[in-house]
This record gives C-alpha cells, structure tokens and sequence, in this order.
C-alpha cells in the first residue's frame, strides 16, 4: 500500500530525451532501452519503494531491466538510494512482488481480449484460426502437453508464442475451468499482452519467443527465441 502524501516530482534522471521519449536508462546497469522493456519505480513519502507497472504514478521514476537478476541487485546492493540520492527501503521481496503485478496485469489483459472478442481457447479453434492467418499471438499452457504445442507452431512459424502460464491461469481469465491453447487476434490489446508477457518472461519461467522489441538508444529490432 502506498502511504499517502506527496512524492518526489522532479525530473527523471534516467530519461532520455525528455519525458515524452520512450528510451529510460537502468539504474543497475546503465542501458538504455525503450520503456516496453523496463519497470518504473517511485518513492512514496514513507521512503518506500513502489513498483509502478502501469507508469501512472505521480513523481519521479527510477527504471530497471525487466529482470528478476537486475532487480535483485538494485535492492542488495542500495541501487534505488543511490539514484534518489536519500535514503530509501526497498525490500527482498520486491522481485516478488512485480512478478506478481506483471502476472496479474498479463492475465487481466487476456480476460479483457476475450470480452472484446481477440482471444480464441481449445486446440480445434487455435487451430483454424492459425490456418486462416487470423492470429497474432499465440499462448501455450506450461503445464501442456508439448506434442500439441508443438503441432500448433508448426502451422504458425514466426508467430509470437508465450509459454508462461498454467492452464488453470489461462482458463479463469478467459472464464473456463482448463485453457491450454489460446490464439488472439491483432488488434491493440494483443499488443499490450505480448508487450507484458515479454516483461513478465524477466521474472518468472518460462518464455516469449518470437518477439521483436526496440529495446536500444539505437531502435534496433531484437528477436527473442
């Protein structure tokens, strides 16, 4: 919870080229990357610090890799302190903590592409609609079984494929019991999960493959496999 009152609202030291610009510098280790591949931190007036997965939060942001090792280190070895330039508390659970966000925040995503009619559940409709050229994005249950998945990139190679979450998981976002194959359609929210699902990848098991991201000062493209 953050404690009320006011938060620091001066300029972000790690932005680069000013607010509006998408690139951010890591505090631990000094690479800039696009936002889509970082996680803003602010102090509340308690001194604590919060993660702000959502980038609204008033005041002034401090910025990590989206990586379980990169935060890890930003909270032993007093990183946050330093780049606020005070004393600040930021617990071991922290790593926790944002993996539990970014998770949270994937799965809510994936309910609200169901609702807006993007996301399709059960192999026989990720199948067809693999077939027409219809999907964008591709989530496979970890706990599936891999002949299936399997079969499934192989009518889609180069398609963006998520491998992240349990069937269970999947299945209570999309309002089933089991949900081990999902396919979704492009459209915006397919891109915010694919962009969040890449975030999530630096903090749990699993992974994203497929799945270009500017993430230098440079703009360039990255494939990750």
């Amino acid at each position: 919870m953050v404690v009320q009152g006011e938060f620091d609202t001066t300029d972000e030291p790690e932005a680069i080229g000013g607010r509006a610009s998408p690139l951010r510098r890591c505090i631990v280790t000094g690479e800039v990357r696009t936002k889509d591949g970082m996680i803003r931190f602010v102090v509340a007036p308690d001194g604590s610090v919060v993660p702000d997965v959502e980038e609204r939060l008033p005041g002034r942001g401090h910025w990590v890799a989206a990586d379980r090792a990169a935060l890890a280190k930003a909270v032993s070895k007093n990183l946050f302190s330093k780049a606020a330039r005070r004393p600040v508390r930021a617990g071991p659970d922290l790593p926790d903590r944002v993996a539990g966000l970014l998770r949270e925040r994937c799965l809510e995503l994936l309910g609200l592409a169901r609702r807006g009619g993007q996301a399709v559940a059960g192999f026989e409709k990720v199948r067809e609609l693999l077939k027409s050229g219809g999907a964008a994005m591709l989530l496979a249950a970890v706990d599936g079984a891999e002949d299936g998945r399997s079969k499934l990139r192989a009518l889609a190679p180069g398609l963006p494929v998520a491998e992240l979450f349990e069937a269970s998981a999947m299945g209570a976002a999309l309002g089933r019991d089991l949900a081990v194959h999902v396919a979704l359609a492009p459209g915006r929210l397919t891109e915010r999960l694919l962009a969040e699902c890449h975030r999530y990848a630096g903090f749990a098991p699993g992974q994203v493959s497929n799945i270009q991201l500017r993430t230098s000062a440079g703009d360039r493209n990255q494939t990750t496999n």
